[in-house]
């Protein structure tokens, strides 16, 4: 399965990208999955970030929501404007 992940703000600064595609090995059918697997690429930050959010498809998703092969995933850090 193939998807697209995107990531914003500090997450993005850390990675040095604002996203990638991946290959993703069998098994992995959810965020928090996806998340731990990414981790263990390496992607530290993402187990560091507090109230780290995400969406699957433009649409916020928690751990458990499923993804499927071409979706698009972001992470985000909460984010403070004023």
């Amino acid at each position: 399965m193939s998807v697209n992940i995107l990531y914003f703000a500090s997450l993005r600064e850390a990675f040095g990208t604002a996203g990638e595609t991946v290959e993703l090995p069998d098994g992995i059918a959810t965020v928090g999955q996806l998340r731990d697997w990414l981790i263990g690429q390496g992607r530290d930050a993402l187990a560091t970030a507090k109230n780290l959010r995400c969406a699957v498809n433009q649409d916020m998703a928690k751990a458990d929501a499923p993804i499927r092969d071409g979706d698009e995933i972001a992470f985000f850090p909460p984010v403070t404007g004023g």
